[in-house]
């Protein structure tokens, strides 16, 4: 079943970097929604009350589109993660029209800087995204607004390396690099990070 998934993806990708309308329309029907939820939960809940989710979600999509052909096939959790990077970025330029306004969002949340990308392309993603878990990409609808509240109870530390680790796919030691850590440090972290998100997920 995953592999037949992978493929239809994989076709579908090649008929949109050929300017196939239909094709890209198909892919954004079944991956917003996923890139939504990845969205908003790199969103402290102070940003969700200030932003629009789909709103970045639809800017991200439509750099997607303009990057197509940029954007090199191996597995649907490359594409997802692809897709999730430039949504990383649509998120910060929208935080920055915040900022334009003059409105401190800084005094108010705490957003992780991940370091920005550029561009349509990104270089060293590592491997697929795990979408096989309950994770925090693929959850089901009803409980992300659960799984969003247990997010918010833990402390940034916690927070930052389930969102590396999870959402963005990177090794312990790219997390580490730009942590200041070990990889067996961020092995210890990540573990101790996802013992607090269980506990506060079952007690909501």
């Amino acid at each position: 079943m995953k592999s037949s998934v992978n493929q239809k993806t994989q076709y579908l990708v090649t008929l949109a970097k050929e300017g196939d309308q239909t094709a890209w329309e198909q892919l954004c029907k079944v991956y917003s929604e996923r890139v939504r939820r990845i969205v908003r939960l790199r969103m402290d809940r102070h940003i969700r009350s200030k932003l629009d989710s789909m709103d970045v979600v639809q800017d991200a999509l439509i750099h997607a589109l303009e990057n197509i052909r940029e954007f090199t096939y191996k597995n649907e959790g490359d594409f997802l993660l692809w897709l999730s990077k430039i949504a990383q970025n649509a998120l910060r330029n929208d935080l920055d029209k915040l900022h334009a306004d003059k409105r401190d969002i800084c005094k108010e949340v705490r957003f992780e800087n991940y370091g920005s990308t550029t561009g349509g392309g990104f270089a060293g993603i590592a491997g697929p995204v795990d979408t096989t878990t309950p994770s925090f990409i693929v959850a089901k609808s009803e409980e992300l607004d659960r799984l969003e509240r247990a997010m918010d109870q833990l402390k940034p530390e916690y927070r930052q390396v389930i969102l590396l680790a999870k959402i963005e796919g990177l090794s312990y030691r790219q997390i580490g690099q730009k942590l200041g850590r070990s990889p067996d440090a961020v092995g210890m972290l990540l573990c101790r990070a996802m013992v607090a998100l269980t506990n506060a997920f079952e007690t909501l």
